[in-house]
């Protein structure tokens, strides 16, 4: 058997581990704070693995989804036009990623046997979401540099699960309308769901693009105000867990 000395290995490699690190680390902490919130029944880690390599897809198909609706967006309105940062905000990039990380969510956990509670749904769908900052971390450290990993891990990164905690709560309250025979409320929660996690992102987006004092202001209030009651609902919603 042969054994190579650690100091062997190209700098090369020690660089890209730290990206990687710093891109994936913020979205492993805020995972593990979720899984452990989920106090009745622990998922299996199989699944949750599962849906996070779902969340990559997710992140995936969203890049040729979002190149697709930019090019039509920019055959139909103008970049100059005041509308055109709100429309890309919404329907554009939250609309697709919040589309394409719902589509995979549902595919992957609607019949799974495991989806037996209601924090079980956001669980679900903060570990698809992370899965897909984790990606996307990873993409814009890679292009970046280090210098974006500390801004992404305190806020787009906690902005991506404060996303699918709102979602989450609607799934799973879908979920047991389902099981309950109520298809329209089912329909209903499953469409609120993401049209608030549309919403919320739409938000963050458009503050981000627009770039003025003003909207750095909105920003803050938003960001804070969003992770308090996020907080506050992961803790609610662990404390009065039910069975779908």
């Amino acid at each position: 058997m042969f054994y190579f000395p650690l100091f062997w290995v190209s700098p090369v490699f020690y660089l890209m581990a730290i990206y990687v690190l710093a891109a994936v680390l913020p979205a492993v902490f805020l995972m593990r704070y979720v899984y452990k919130q989920d106090k009745i029944e622990r998922e299996p880690i199989p699944l949750l693995v599962g849906l996070i390599g779902m969340g990559i897809w997710a992140a995936l198909v969203a890049i040729v989804l979002e190149m697709l609706g930019q090019s039509i967006l920019d055959a139909l309105v103008e970049p100059e036009n005041p509308y055109y940062v709100y429309l890309m905000a919404f329907l554009v990039v939250a609309a697709v990623e919040e589309g394409t990380k719902f589509f995979f969510l549902y595919r992957r956990t609607w019949r799974d046997p495991n989806f037996n509670y209601r924090f079980d749904a956001i669980l679900y769908a903060v570990f698809v979401s992370l899965g897909f900052a984790a990606f996307e971390n990873v993409k814009y450290v890679f292009s970046y540099g280090l210098s974006v990993a500390l801004p992404r891990a305190i806020l787009a990164v906690p902005g991506h699960m404060g996303f699918a905690v709102f979602m989450g709560i609607f799934y799973g309250r879908a979920k047991r309308c389902s099981d309950r025979g109520n298809g329209f409320g089912c329909k209903c929660n499953l469409i609120l769901g993401y049209l608030l996690a549309v919403f919320l992102h739409g938000v963050y987006d458009t503050c981000c693009m627009l770039g003025t004092n003003q909207s750095t202001l909105v920003f803050v209030g938003f960001v804070l105000a969003m992770y308090l009651i996020v907080f506050f609902l992961l803790r609610h919603e662990s404390r009065t867990d039910r069975p779908v």
